[in-house]
């Protein structure tokens, strides 16, 4: 595996991992959907299983717009199975999606994944779990977006939810998200467009400023059966 830091744009490095699911060639797993890859530090931990029963709950919200889950942390696929029960017992979940027994940190090193910022967030062997790391990744197999958190802050599943819509809406569409944008608020035309150009794909459009100018997303044309 490379060793070349990951950026917006990087292709996801490939791997073979054994999961919950079974085993995976990460390419294949993703063929032509996109992909929420997430790690976590450690099973039968407490803001860790907040998190898994949380993505677990809206797992179908993911699907229906195309996009895989898939979780990894660095302990064994047995000890995730485990764990899995646990998690569906205390947070009323079912936890569908594979998660990626990473004992080893193949996968963690490969995506950076490692602590290097807090000194107990280590196994017994003293070596270091993983932080808290989000990939989003498309169907061309390309980050899209990088997040990290400490172990000791869990994220918000809904925010990752927002980023996909984002990133999904702006390939549909030449525009861009503002600050807080949820699907059905007002979009951004993108810089590239020009006004003449922007009045034919966004009638609506309108100019605050010359390099800021939004209009609402164009109606859905409904299709005969």
């Amino acid at each position: 595996m490379s060793s070349t830091p990951l950026r917006l744009g990087s292709v996801a490095p490939n791997f073979k991992a054994e999961t919950t699911k079974g085993p995976i060639d990460f390419h294949e797993f993703i063929g032509d959907n996109w992909v929420v890859l997430f790690s976590h530090p450690e099973d039968y931990t407490p803001v860790c299983t907040t998190e898994l029963g949380a993505f677990a709950k809206l797992e179908p919200e993911f699907t229906k717009r195309g996009v895989k889950l898939i979780g990894l942390s660095a302990n064994t696929v047995d000890s995730h199975d485990g764990w899995i029960k646990d998690i569906d017992e205390v947070t009323g979940s079912k936890v569908a999606f594979p998660i990626i027994g990473d004992k080893e940190r193949q996968v963690a090193l490969a995506y950076d994944m490692i602590d290097h910022q807090d000194a107990t967030n280590v196994d017994s062997k003293g070596i270091a779990f993983t932080i808290r790391s989000v990939f989003i990744i498309d169907p061309k197999k390309t980050i899209r977006l990088i997040l990290s958190y400490p172990a000791s802050t869990g994220r918000n599943t809904a925010e990752v939810l927002r980023v996909v819509d984002s990133l999904q809406t702006g390939d549909k569409h030449r525009i861009t998200t503002p600050i807080n944008w949820i699907p059905g608020d007002d979009v951004i035309v993108h810089p590239s467009v020009n006004n003449d150009l922007a009045k034919e794909l966004f009638p609506e459009f309108r100019i605050v400023k010359p390099y800021l100018r939004f209009t609402p997303l164009p109606k859905e044309k409904a299709t005969v059966a």
